[in-house]
């Protein structure tokens, strides 16, 4: 039996798209070959009729697509994994999640994930795609996550990251003193070279991250970052992009930089910030069921505060060279 129908319209942009290319795109939890049975058993009608997969979109068009419910990949298995978990509900659940945390199984890490931690917290997230994860951080970016309890929930949840009703709000530290906050509206792809990295591109994604300084240091920038799209490792691209890397980004930061005469406790501070200084403090959204608005707020753990205590601590303590 069918779990729930969903209807929506095709973004304009998808224009030109075939239809499987699109619902790939616009239901990442899904598999194209899935999303490519649906189309082909009727269970995806677009302007109320029945079409193939490699049908032309013009954008725009009214699209009715019956879900059915998804089994877990047979290499994720439940764990028992401890969870700091700050909400819950019949609906959905957030977790606040620690550096070094996998979020899905993958090439290298098929246990010991949050998919994995998810599983055994509750064994009704089997039939959800992906244990309820509806979107990610990177393994060693902090902070807040929403997971779906059931089918109607993703689906809701899954619209609003979408249609960027879901606000995401970040907190980091990056190299440079920053003049001003602003917007980086730069369209992002994989690296034509490196394929574990994303770049600036032309043929990249549509990407804006806006920012705002919270502290200036001497050499260094606390600021605070809010996403309207969420492409793969978006805050840390942009900010090397305008050549404001984020302080420990192992993939992105390059050359540590110190700032001149600082203090022994500073400098192994900065060498021993291993990961990036990034942390996802703040997420906002509708309830899938109540329809109101939420936000929930994650302190910032314990290796950043210290960061950033060190930093206000150099600051004070060269202030006389702070005019």
């Amino acid at each position: 039996m069918p779990d729930s129908t969903v209807n929506t319209k095709i973004p304009d942009e998808m224009a030109g798209q075939r239809l499987d290319a699109a619902l790939a795109e616009m239901f990442p939890d899904y598999s194209r070959n899935r999303l490519k049975q649906w189309i082909l058993q009727g269970q995806v009608l677009v302007n109320g009729q029945q079409v193939k997969p490699r049908e032309k979109l013009l954008g725009n068009e009214a699209l009715e697509i019956t879900f059915e419910s998804v089994e877990q990949d047979s290499t994720c298995e439940a764990e028992d994994i401890d969870l700091n978990v700050i909400y819950e509900d019949d609906s959905l659940i957030i977790i606040n999640k620690p550096a070094g945390f996998v979020v899905h199984p993958a090439a290298g890490n098929y246990s010991g994930t949050l998919q994995n931690a998810l599983l055994h917290y509750d064994s009704r997230l089997e039939e959800v795609p992906r244990a309820g994860i509806v979107h990610r951080i990177d393994k060693d970016t902090t902070g807040l996550l929403v997971i779906a309890r059931n089918l109607i929930s993703h689906r809701y949840l899954v619209k609003q990251l979408q249609e960027r009703d879901m606000h995401r709000e970040y907190q980091a530290v990056v190299h440079g003193v920053m003049t001003g906050g602003g917007i980086v509206d730069q369209p992002i792809g994989r690296h034509p070279r490196e394929r574990i990295r994303m770049a600036v591109r032309e043929n990249g994604k549509p990407s804006v991250t806006h920012y705002r300084v919270i502290k200036r240091f001497r050499e260094h920038t606390h600021i605070h970052v809010k996403l309207d799209t969420g492409r793969t490792h978006q805050i840390r691209v942009h900010m090397q992009f305008i050549r404001h890397p984020i302080v420990g980004d192992p993939v992105y930061s390059g050359r540590q930089r110190l700032p001149p005469q600082a203090s022994a406790s500073l400098i192994q501070t900065l060498r021993q910030f291993k990961r990036q200084a990034l942390h996802a403090f703040q997420l906002s959204l509708t309830h899938p069921d109540s329809k109101q608005e939420m936000s929930w707020q994650a302190p910032l753990p314990d290796d950043f505060s210290h960061l950033v205590s060190e930093l206000d601590d150099d600051f004070e303590r060269h202030a006389d060279q702070n005019v």
